[in-house]
């Protein structure tokens, strides 16, 4: 048994993996907590293909990728904020129009590359067996600024997540802080695709947080639950994959969905035992 769950383990690859997609897997736990109470998720998983046209060009003009990605995030976030100002649409169609827009053109800017095919796959779904110690810098320094950045925020996040009137009533500037937690989740998805892939950082980003929430309810708590979920899913997703020989960065991803219906459905059977017995207590 012992053997069973050391053995992925044993090459410096896959050493490289379970550190990497550990440091990864905490900076979305620590987001998606965020993404979940401020009810972000559709802005996540559009954020997630809005970064495909940067890492597109990023390769085909040799720029850094993670810059690259980084750029067009941003752009992302800024042509949805455009489309809120200038239009009677509401966000979610801004977010939709990008969301589609930006993934074409990713696509379309890759398949002018001669390596189509490859790059598209490595894009779309990762490659967490091909983590570097460079990518593995990058994670801890964008590990060090998302605890920060959630530190100093704590209360102007929390507040905007309540009330955006009451935030500004408080002098907490809810704008700055809405900006400051759309960079720091762009920032989670670029340094994630090498990993996941900007098809699959979005259950990076949402299932564990959502997990955690089934089970806590106060945030700083909820953040420390939705990080030992996501290892949970990385180990464990490393070791299945070893042993089954499937796609690792999917089978992560996988999992990590699978724990969220495996709590809901304890959850679920605790609550549903806890009423009968409260019922049958009753005089």
């Amino acid at each position: 048994m012992i053997d069973y769950l050391t053995d992925p383990f044993t090459s410096t690859i896959a050493q490289r993996a379970l550190v990497g997609g550990l440091v990864i897997a905490t900076i979305t736990a620590l987001i998606g907590t965020w993404v979940i109470v401020r009810g972000l998720a559709f802005l996540g998983d559009a954020l997630a293909h809005g970064v495909l046209p940067g890492l597109a060009i990023g390769v085909l003009w040799g720029i850094n990728l993670t810059l690259a990605g980084f750029v067009s995030a941003l752009a992302m976030v800024a042509g949805v904020n455009v489309v809120h100002r200038t239009t009677r649409l509401s966000d979610d169609t801004g977010i939709g129009l990008l969301f589609v827009g930006m993934l074409a053109l990713g696509v379309v800017i890759i398949s002018r590359n001669d390596t189509y095919a490859g790059d598209l796959t490595s894009f779309l779904f990762g490659d967490i067996l091909g983590v570097t110690r460079g990518d593995i810098v990058v994670g801890l320094v964008a590990l060090a600024i998302t605890i920060v950045g959630l530190t100093v925020g704590h209360r102007s996040f929390l507040a905007l997540a309540v009330n955006h009137e009451k935030a500004a009533a408080l002098g907490l500037r809810p704008g700055l802080a809405h900006a400051a937690m759309l960079a720091l989740l762009a920032m989670a998805v670029v340094v994630s695709f090498q990993v996941v892939g900007t098809l699959l950082v979005f259950g990076f980003l949402v299932a564990p947080a959502a997990t955690a929430v089934l089970v806590v309810r106060r945030i700083p708590r909820t953040m420390v639950v939705a990080v030992l979920f996501a290892w949970l899913s990385v180990v464990l997703g490393l070791i299945v994959s070893y042993h089954a020989d499937t796609a690792t960065s999917a089978t992560i991803a996988g999992l990590g969905v699978a724990i969220f219906f495996v709590v809901l459905a304890v959850v679920e059977i605790r609550s549903a035992v806890t009423h009968r017995s409260v019922a049958h207590a009753a005089p």
